[in-house]
């Protein structure tokens, strides 16, 4: 057991010596969970406490009238709600499903094939680490109408499957994996599926956790596909269908109704980022990012 001067230096139970970092960590975390908070509060707040100035951060008196609202807009729309969100639910799930295929078998050939231009892929990957959607939005659209995809619902999934950040990660923890290992596993008749299946996958599974928390996020709150991409309502994705009730101007029902469909966004996410938390930080330990 490590140790210094007689003294642990990582205890699993609480030790006094620990008190610093509560200290010095506890401020941050409850400035981090502010906004969370912020959200759950704004959504139950009625009319008066929407525009209330100074505005105040929590609620008063809680009420559900945002989603009455948000509610009745919805059964008064020209296609059911029930379609966007059938579209959405298709469309984040194939995407969670092709992006995570697609980043570990990239990270397995990156990792351990030997091939020409397997840095320059790796590069180029890494390079497009630095662009935020936004700067290749322009690009993404000439290629999706180049290719015949508009107001087809492939549109949705197409341009958002490829995650550098992915390939990134799963290539980190592929490096760790032994040589010898697949070797092994050759040498016992396996093929290369059979390899990526039966040896790589079980052995980072901490980082596909954490591709499907980011694939999740990037599919389920993406309306750029539905905005730029398709003209058929029946084709849109729900968060599209959300945006378009928060953005009739600044009374107080299109603001509680802003506020309602935004906690309505935001939980799957948050759901799904508790439960898988643990993997997540796993690779980042894991990944060699500093």
């Amino acid at each position: 057991m490590a140790s210094f001067q007689g003294k642990k230096i990582n205890p699993k139970h609480f030790h006094i010596s620990q008190l610093k970092f509560y200290i010095i960590l506890l401020p941050f975390a409850v400035f981090m969970v502010l906004p969370i908070i912020y959200i759950f509060t704004t959504a139950f707040k009625p009319a008066d406490e929407l525009f209330k100035f100074p505005p105040s951060f929590f609620v008063k008196n809680p009420t559900f009238d945002n989603y009455k609202a948000l509610f009745e807009l919805m059964a008064g729309s020209s296609v059911p709600a029930a379609r966007y969100l059938f579209n959405s639910i298709i469309v984040t799930v194939l995407t969670v499903v092709i992006s995570i295929f697609l980043a570990v078998s990239a990270g397995y050939v990156l990792s351990k094939k030997n091939f020409k231009g397997r840095n320059v892929l790796f590069e180029i990957n890494t390079l497009a680490l630095m662009f935020v959607p936004i700067a290749v939005s322009i690009p993404r659209f000439i290629i999706i109408v180049n290719l015949g995809l508009v107001d087809r619902f492939i549109a949705n999934i197409l341009p958002i499957i490829a995650m550098p950040i992915g390939v990134f990660l799963l290539k980190q923890f592929v490096d760790q994996i032994p040589d010898p290992l697949i070797e092994a596993a050759k040498m016992d008749g396996a093929g290369e599926w059979t390899i990526l299946f039966k040896v790589i996958i079980p052995m980072v599974r901490p980082a596909l956790a954490t591709v499907a928390i980011l694939s999740f996020q990037s599919a389920w709150g993406n309306v750029e596909a539905s905005t730029l991409y398709l003209n058929n309502e029946s084709l849109k994705t729900f968060a599209y269908y959300i945006t378009t009730f928060s953005s009739g101007g600044s009374s107080t029902v299109t603001q509680g109704i802003t506020a309602a469909s935004a906690l309505i966004m935001f939980l799957p996410n948050l759901i799904i980022f508790i439960c898988m938390q643990s993997k997540v930080m796993d690779t980042m330990a894991h990944s060699g990012i500093k």
